[in-house]
C-alpha cells in the first residue's frame, strides 16, 4: 500500500516503536501489512531493514477472514538514499516514503522537501 493512508486505516494504533534512530534519516517506506499479532514486533520479509512498526490497541479487530490484524510498518531497502546517497532516490523518494518526523500513532507520515529531496540543482556556471 502507498503513503497515501488516511487516519481511519490507522484508527486503532496505541504507539509507534522504532528500531533505529530516524532523525539521520531523511525518509522511510511505510506501508501495512497483515500479521498474527497486534501487539509484538512483527515478522519481516522483505529486503532491506525494518525501521519500526506500529502497536494496535486492545479493540483492534482482526480481519474476520484471514484472522490477521492490519498494521503499519517502516522499512528501508538496500537501494534507499541512507544507504547508497548517489542511487536513484538522491532526488526524489519512492512513493511510499515519508518524513519519519512527521509520524506518529493514527497519524499518517507525511511527505516533506527533506523527504522528497528537492535539492536545489547546481547552475551550469557552477559546474
Amino acid at each position: 500500500m502507498s503513503a497515501l493512508l488516511t487516519e481511519s486505516d490507522l484508527s486503532h494504533e496505541e504507539e509507534v516503536v522504532w528500531l533505529e534512530d530516524t532523525e539521520r534519516l531523511d525518509y522511510v517506506r511505510q506501508a501495512l501489512d497483515k500479521t498474527r499479532r497486534r501487539d509484538r514486533k512483527p515478522p519481516y520479509t522483505r529486503d532491506g531493514r525494518m525501521i519500526g512498526y506500529a502497536l494496535l490497541n486492545s479493540e483492534a479487530s482482526p480481519d474476520p477472514d484471514s484472522g490477521l490484524y492490519r498494521r503499519r510498518l517502516f522499512f528501508l531497502l538496500p537501494h534507499d538514499r541512507d544507504s547508497r546517497p548517489e542511487s536513484c532516490y538522491h532526488e526524489g523518494a519512492p512513493g511510499e516514503a515519508v518524513n519519519p518526523r512527521s509520524i506518529a500513532p493514527r497519524k499518517p507520515g507525511i511527505k516533506t522537501p527533506r523527504s522528497q529531496a528537492r535539492a536545489p540543482r547546481l547552475a551550469p556556471a557552477a559546474l
